[in-house]
């Protein structure tokens, strides 16, 4: 079995409110093996990039955070404020959806991916740390890297600037990479770029990865296992290939349905599929099932809580519905 980096178990993650509290993040279990990439993939609302946040220690201040187990690294952890953001930065970097917001517009790129060295390796010159900065640019494929390291973030396309974030991740050497939906708002050809970019630097470096997205077929490109999120609770977790090709819980294969099919894309009589209704609201939330009510599968056993079933083909789902 896969050394394991990261293992969290129930996971909850609440916002308190003026007389109620919004529970976003419900039982939650994740596991990442050393040298891993998992998968957190669902509609926006499904609390995804929370999970991502939580670990970095990037919620709001009103959070309220509880696992049953959480270690990182063999070491145990409360996932308070002091603990994660002690790792971040260091252990666990994260490439952000919008680079333009993850760079400061007053500084040169060089600055800032000389100053992101700093926790890492407080001990090196200004002149060692750039000199990285400038080969690690150049790695994640920016043409005239000893160039652009004198230019500001308006003067890159967003593409440029997403490979200039990606490189301000990889400086750090983290243990643990989390990837925000990295190519949201690139046309199709950076998109693949930057995917083949990332599927590259996966094979040489050692990091782990974690990667949100709402896109299936970005999932199959980088990651081993997935788990499918609905309204902050796991509805089916596996390998990618088994939740691909059998999926078992019907948010996942609505999920796929979803999906464009890049070779029909010119067919006019491809119809569009969607999800029907909307993701229930986080401070009142459903006693049974939490898709039952978008579900064209639901009957009258869906008012309780389903059971975590095992598939034949290997995934774990939870559903009243029998594995296949």
């Amino acid at each position: 079995m896969t050394d394991v980096l990261l293992h969290i178990e129930n996971l909850n993650v609440s916002y308190r409110g003026a007389g109620h509290s919004a529970h976003i993040i419900d039982g939650v279990d994740i596991t990442i093996g050393r040298g891993q990439s998992v998968g957190l993939v669902g509609e926006s609302g499904s609390g995804k990039s929370t999970v991502a946040f939580t670990l970095l220690g990037l919620l709001a201040d009103n959070a309220e955070i509880s696992a049953n187990r959480a270690a990182f690294d063999g070491r145990g952890t409360k996932l308070t404020s002091a603990e994660t953001a002690r790792l971040r930065g260091t252990d666990i970097a994260m490439v952000f959806q919008d680079p333009m917001t993850a760079l400061n517009p007053m500084f040169t790129i060089g600055t800032q991916l000389v100053d992101i060295q700093r926790r890492r390796f407080p001990k090196e010159s200004r002149r060692a740390l750039w000199a990285r900065a400038e080969a690690v640019l150049s790695d994640v494929g920016l043409q005239d890297a000893a160039q652009r390291m004198h230019r500001y973030p308006h003067e890159f396309s967003g593409g440029m600037r997403q490979r200039v974030v990606i490189a301000m991740a990889l400086l750090v050497e983290p243990k643990l990479l989390i990837a925000d939906e990295p190519t949201t708002a690139l046309d199709a050809t950076v998109e693949a770029q930057v995917v083949e970019m990332l599927h590259r630097l996966r094979q040489r470096t050692v990091a782990s990865m974690l990667v949100v997205s709402h896109s299936m077929g970005l999932i199959a490109e980088l990651c081993d296992s997935v788990i499918v999120m609905y309204a902050g609770t796991v509805v089916e977790n596996g390998k990618v290939t088994d939740v691909l090709h059998h999926p078992h819980h019907p948010y996942t294969r609505a999920l796929l349905n979803c999906e464009i099919d890049p070779y029909a894309a010119f067919d006019r009589r491809q119809d569009l599929a969607t999800i029907p209704g909307t993701v229930p609201d986080p401070a009142n939330r459903p006693q049974g099932c939490i898709f039952a009510e978008r579900c064209p599968s639901r009957h009258d056993r869906c008012s309780e809580k389903p059971p975590r079933r095992q598939a034949k083909t290997g995934q774990s789902f939870f559903c009243w519905l029998e594995a296949a």
